[in-house]
């Protein structure tokens, strides 16, 4: 009986003891889960400072010279790195059935013009001669009124074909459009050339390269920040080592569909060929923020297939506020949701954390 009376106790002792223990842990478990996560209250701050981005350096200006007409190159007066000025006779070309062209239009222009002249000159000596009473009809003046207006018309006619033939071989000489450097040359004296030639070649490229422009293209998220007059700063890769200046000189003024970017372009003078059309630039922009923007560390977002948020734990109950992110500058982001000020965040939040749980 003793044996079994103390086999009860020693069994009451273990128990209770098993019991405090657990109880302990659970405590520690609980204080654990309470201080996991850390929270901030939010206030109002914008992240201000720089972003860089890539861009490239693009001719100001730049022409691919395509035949407007079939002919033969007859003669080619530039190669691949002159250096040419508005006007200047880039190649001429022949085409002798335009030529032909062009003398019949001015021989019938010619002949139209004379027998204006003659109906015109008719017309005045009998006009002239009607003053006199009865020396002539009314009839005969009308029509010789008639015949000269006719001839007039034949006559303006046959000039304006003529001057379309010969504003067509006029094309067969083709001059610089404006000043720069002719960069390809894909034909030579004797080819035959026209429109439908391998029309997909041009005969030259001309670009302007004495002024250039340096093309960047704007995250949607820093496009409303970003003005013309903006200075950017910009570091060319085979320049290592020097840093060039400019302002924002244009913009596009809508975003691209595929991209989700707007286009902007900085004008860069280029008068001693530092740069050449091509080169790649790592372009440093002003970013000025917004106000109405909350900052918080990056590990306070949390980022699905779905959606973006974070995890607020107001009254001690999580919930869930989609956002949008801003700005980023090291290990801190805007975002912008609905949020007000003072409302408490977890800066170490997790998708484990579910909507609704107890904090």
């Amino acid at each position: 009986m003793q044996k079994i009376v103390r086999s009860s106790v020693a069994f009451l002792l273990v128990m209770f003891f098993i019991s405090g223990c657990h109880s302990d842990d659970t405590k520690k478990t609980s204080e654990v889960k309470k201080e996991a996560y850390k929270l901030m209250a939010l206030e109002p701050r914008m992240i201000s400072g720089k972003v860089q981005l890539p861009g490239v350096l693009q001719p100001f200006e730049f022409v691919q010279i395509f035949p407007k007409l079939n002919g033969f190159v007859k003669e080619v007066s530039v190669d691949r790195g002159s250096v040419v000025h508005k006007g200047t006779l880039l190649l001429r070309m022949e085409a002798p059935e335009l030529e032909q062209k062009v003398a019949a239009s001015k021989l019938r222009y010619t002949q139209a013009h004379a027998m204006y002249l003659t109906s015109k000159d008719r017309y005045a000596r009998l006009l002239e001669t009607s003053k006199t009473p009865g020396t002539i009809s009314p009839y005969d003046l009308a029509a010789a009124e008639s015949k000269m207006q006719a001839d007039s018309a034949t006559s303006q006619g046959e000039y304006a074909n003529y001057k379309a033939e010969q504003d067509m071989y006029a094309y067969l000489t083709v001059s610089a459009p404006f000043d720069g450097v002719i960069t390809e040359r894909n034909v030579h004296p004797g080819a035959l050339v026209g429109p439908g030639s391998d029309a997909s070649k041009p005969m030259l490229v001309l670009q302007q390269q004495s002024k250039l422009r340096l093309v960047v293209n704007i995250p949607e998220q820093y496009s409303a920040q970003i003005k013309n007059g903006d200075i950017v700063h910009f570091k060319v890769n085979a320049l290592p080592g020097q840093d060039f200046s400019g302002a924002v000189s244009r913009s596009s003024g809508n975003l691209n569909s595929n991209f989700r970017s707007e286009t902007i372009e900085v004008d860069v003078a280029n008068a001693k060929n530092t740069f050449k059309p091509g080169m790649y630039a790592e372009v440093s922009l002003p970013i000025s923020g917004s106000a109405n923007a909350f900052v918080v560390p990056k590990s306070a977002i949390v980022s699905t297939t779905e959606r973006k948020y974070v995890i607020t734990a107001n009254g001690g109950s999580a919930k869930w506020v989609d956002i949008t992110e801003g700005n980023q500058q090291n290990d801190s982001t805007e975002i912008f949701g609905k949020l007000q000020q003072g409302d408490k965040v977890i800066t170490n939040a997790s998708y484990q954390v579910k909507e609704g749980a107890q904090l």
